[in-house]
């Protein structure tokens, strides 16, 4: 058995757990249908192996896939590489141009990260226990600005990166219409940045989404005071999330 055949296992597991359900699509074309027609363009920061691409594609929006993992990347090509409105970028995307040293979780590849500070607080914590980051890599990295200058502005990104959004979002300098970023209850205060660095760019409004439900909490999207408010007040258990905010009414 090649050295690969354990990781390629990894990725084929996501791939069935994130391409297989055809319930589960239904709820995330729903929940990505309100941010996203026909012709638009988004990004998926963090693609893994693409869900979100593919859903995205089901609305009928071009999409620049963004991911540093040599084989969630290949999962993407297999999957899209035909397509003319998918562009894969392998990169990870941060805070400024160059490069990075990604943390690899060989078993799990659904959690790598760019994030020293994310592997500690996993470290021992409940819902983590066990993962094990045994690989690293150095990887390019880009930023929200160069896609932007690269691609044109985004009508929605999604960003999953594993403790990494804040500096995702500061290597943004202009508001944008719509957009998601994952938070973990291990890391509360990287949401509480990621919210402080959008209400810089413009003011926001919020709404949130608990572990894969694809189904919004709140009735509308609320003020940063309140979301900040939920976020504080979720249960250690709550796990992860997405937070979607928008700039438009």
């Amino acid at each position: 058995m090649s050295a690969a055949a354990p990781r390629w296992k990894a990725v084929s597991r996501s791939l069935r757990v994130y391409h297989g359900d055809k319930t589960r699509h239904a709820a995330m074309d729903a929940l990505y249908g309100r941010f996203l027609t026909a012709g638009d363009l988004a990004f998926d920061v963090g693609s893994h192996v693409g869900d979100r691409v593919s859903s995205f594609r089901r609305l009928g929006a071009r999409v620049v896939a963004v991911e540093p993992q040599p084989l969630p990347a290949r999962a993407i090509r297999l999957i899209h590489g035909r397509d003319p409105a998918v562009t894969l970028v392998e990169a990870a995307c941060g805070d400024r141009e160059g490069e990075i040293r990604l943390r690899i979780n060989s078993a799990n590849p659904t959690v790598s990260t760019a994030s020293d500070a994310f592997v500690h607080a996993a470290d021992g914590a409940e819902g983590w226990r066990g993962q094990i980051w045994n690989e690293e890599r150095i990887v390019p990295m880009t930023t929200l600005d160069a896609l932007i200058e690269r691609f044109g502005p985004p009508r929605f990104v999604k960003i999953d990166v594993e403790g990494f959004e804040a500096k995702a979002l500061a290597g943004l300098s202009r508001p944008l219409p719509a957009l998601s970023f994952e938070f973990t209850t291990i890391q509360r205060d990287i949401a509480f940045a990621c919210l402080g660095r959008l209400e810089t760019l413009a003011a926001h409004r919020y709404n949130v989404a608990l572990g894969e439900s694809q189904t919004l909490m709140l009735d509308g999207f609320a003020p940063v005071d309140v979301i900040s408010r939920i976020i504080r007040d979720l249960p250690h258990s709550a796990n992860s999330g997405d937070i979607y905010a928008i700039t438009r009414p």
